[in-house]
């Protein structure tokens, strides 16, 4: 009986063993097939930036001992639909599409911030240049709004369209000195977002030339 009974516990073991390797190998296959159903995860973007293509400012009027006014560059806004980092441009006439796969590392206008510093700063004309928020006080004060960055594909090749405005304000007073608009528009070299951001660079280096001079004449009138 003894016999009997142990042949029985080992027949009893082994078919459990088995079950249990059959339930594992079953797991496995069912994870392996979850595994080849379940989504990708989302491909990051490549980012893109603006730069204005200088190491480092020239000496400013206050280096060079030149008594000169302070302008405090006040951060730049942004026309509805650009405040984004998503990049811009156009297939049809004013219908505002973006970029699937490529954004700027930040939105184009905190990007413009300290250009726009750097390109008054290489003029020369300033005693200081400061960026807002800042503990210091100016005699001028810089307002830019960016209207417009986007690449159109309406025309081949395709083109970047910068467009900014600025007013140049005497603090004290709060009296606008001078009011411009500076529209740039640059030939892509190839029709995808990387051709588009070079283009934009090209921009945002004619705009920053543009706005230095407009700023310095205004500031020695």
């Amino acid at each position: 009986m003894t016999h009997t009974k142990n042949r029985l516990y080992r027949v009893a073991s082994n078919a459990a063993h088995r079950s249990a390797l059959c339930c594992i190998a079953l797991s496995l296959v069912l994870l392996g097939g979850c595994a080849g159903v379940l989504p990708k995860p989302a491909a990051q973007p490549t980012l893109l930036a603006l730069d204005d293509n200088y190491a480092a400012p020239i000496a400013t009027a206050a280096w060079l001992g030149v008594a000169a006014a302070t302008v405090i560059v006040e951060a730049p806004r942004a026309s509805a639909g650009y405040d984004t980092r998503n990049i811009v441009y156009l297939r049809r006439s004013n219908e505002i599409e973006y970029f699937a796969f490529h954004q700027w590392v930040d939105t184009p206008a905190k990007m413009l911030a300290p250009l726009i510093v750097r390109a008054l700063q290489r003029g020369a004309v300033f005693g200081a240049v400061a960026l807002a928020p800042s503990a210091a006080s100016g005699e001028l004060r810089l307002e830019t709004e960016l209207v417009r960055l986007q690449q159109d594909f309406t025309q081949v090749p395709s083109r970047v369209r910068l467009t900014l405005q600025a007013s140049l304000i005497e603090t004290a007073t709060r009296r606008v000195l001078a009011w411009r608009e500076f529209d740039v528009s640059t030939v892509s070299a190839s029709e995808d977002p990387y051709g588009g951001a070079a283009a934009a660079n090209q921009a945002v280096r004619q705009v920053l030339k543009q706005l230095a001079a407009f700023c310095a004449e205004v500031a020695t009138r």
